[in-house]
């Protein structure tokens, strides 16, 4: 590859690299569609096994407590060995599971299938987001990623609209047997594309700042904990990404079983009802990264500053949903919601790829995943589902905008310290391997 054929701060030419990009997105889109799909099920599975709210709550959440132990050992992979191979596999790995849960015949063995998803998928978030640091300059390495993520919601809303649809007409197993398969096509075609060598875990040994070479040393395990333990900006991102991952994934799961309880929806009608909210989401993860690189220009913290007023926003849109309007007006509110709620994943996702060092990428978001999986996206369906049980599903939707508030102070903690952590990072320059 000549260099003269790839633009400065890309790793490979354009046309490479979109093609790299439209297979990470795909993958992402799977992703979701396999994650999601449970949830436009769970009337089906209800009438079938007789579940109770915390336990349909328990198959989405089983998904991310996997995530949440299995990220760490297949994010060093993704760092230490390669990115191509290690996402391959976990793709292979989470569609023949989603295709196995079509054959179960009780909720534990079910349980199990979506345990094994999980493992699956927690190694798509870090090996992905690794790959989109290394593919786009910094001046776009946010509206990149927020391209990326609008395959979250465009991935859940097929997976929540098709799931009834499915369902309605052939039963609830067809429904996991048909959206595990294209995964799987994509994940065989990951395992040929071209990746980027290894990064050695070095940093510039202080003694040697004022030099015209600086000597590299290798990184001790204290150097590596200090590049997640004393960057405060990345800290609270963290956290703030956890509380409006808790309020996303709730509403995901349980939109549906809203609409068909307390509006009376069909079944198959509640689930297209519901994606269609997360399709506006579509819109919110590429806006919010336009504005945060617009602001950006002239305001270095934009980046935890655009999620600090689009959470914020969200609670009040969300308080306005469940506790004020009700008709139409609610579901237009809810739309809103849609684009609103995902506005912050780009920048944040940039975040946590700016402050680190380059051989740590995929270790650090994998902190995020275990951190917002654990106290956000595990959490959200079962408590939920739990407070549903004990009083209905409507007081447990007005408890939601809660976690939005706790992210924006979050974010906004962050953003004071985002500037300086920046500064600290290690410069290193990518090389492409066959």
């Amino acid at each position: 590859m000549k260099n003269k054929e790839k633009p400065e701060g890309y790793l490979f030419t354009k046309r490479y690299t979109n093609y790299i990009f439209m297979l990470l997105f795909l993958l992402y889109m799977f992703d979701y569609i396999d994650r999601m799909v449970i949830t436009s099920l769970f009337p089906f599975l209800k009438a079938d096994w007789n579940l109770t709210d915390t336990q349909c709550g328990m198959l989405v959440s089983a998904v991310y407590w996997s995530i949440v132990a299995f990220t760490f050992p297949i994010s060093i992979l993704v760092d230490r060995w390669s990115r191509r191979k290690t996402i391959g596999m976990m793709a292979v790995i989470w569609g023949i599971a989603t295709a196995v849960g079509a054959f179960t015949r009780s909720f534990r063995q079910l349980f199990i299938t979506r345990t094994v998803i999980g493992v699956g998928e927690a190694g798509y978030a870090p090996g992905g987001s690794a790959m989109m640091s290394a593919l786009y300059p910094e001046g776009k390495r946010s509206l990149m990623m927020g391209l990326w993520n609008a395959s979250i919601p465009l991935g859940s809303a097929i997976g929540i609209a098709i799931g009834g649809l499915i369902a309605a007409q052939w039963g609830w197993r067809h429904a996991l047997g048909i959206v595990a398969i294209p995964g799987m096509i994509i994940a065989i075609l990951f395992f040929f594309i071209k990746d980027y060598k290894t990064i050695d875990l070095e940093r510039t040994d202080p003694k040697t700042l004022k030099n015209i070479e600086n000597k590299k040393v290798r990184m001790s395990i204290v150097d590596m904990l200090k590049e997640f333990l004393a960057k405060p900006s990345l800290i609270f991102t963290y956290f703030g990404m956890a509380g409006v991952v808790f309020t996303t994934t709730s509403l995901l799961t349980w939109l549906p079983t809203y609409f068909h309880r307390v509006q009376g929806v069909l079944e198959k009608d509640a689930g297209i009802k519901a994606s269609a909210v997360m399709l506006f989401a579509i819109i919110g993860a590429p806006l919010g990264d336009y504005v945060t690189d617009r602001w950006r220009k002239k305001e270095i913290k934009a980046r935890l500053l655009v999620p600090t007023l689009t959470s914020l926003l969200s609670a009040i849109l969300m308080f306005l949903a469940f506790s004020v309007f009700d008709g139409q007006v609610q579901y237009l509110i809810l739309l809103s919601i849609g684009i609103s709620i995902t506005a912050f994943i780009a920048a944040t996702g940039a975040v946590t790829q700016d402050v680190v060092h380059p051989g740590l990428r995929a270790m650090s978001y994998a902190i995020a995943v275990v951190i917002q999986n654990l106290l956000g996206a595990s959490l959200g369906p079962i408590v939920m589902g739990a407070i549903s049980d004990a009083t209905n599903i409507q007081t447990a939707f007005m408890f939601l905008p809660i976690a939005l508030l706790i992210s924006s102070a979050l974010f906004f903690a962050g953003s004071f310290y985002y500037k300086k952590d920046l500064y600290k990072v290690e410069k290193v320059t990518l090389e492409v391997v066959e």
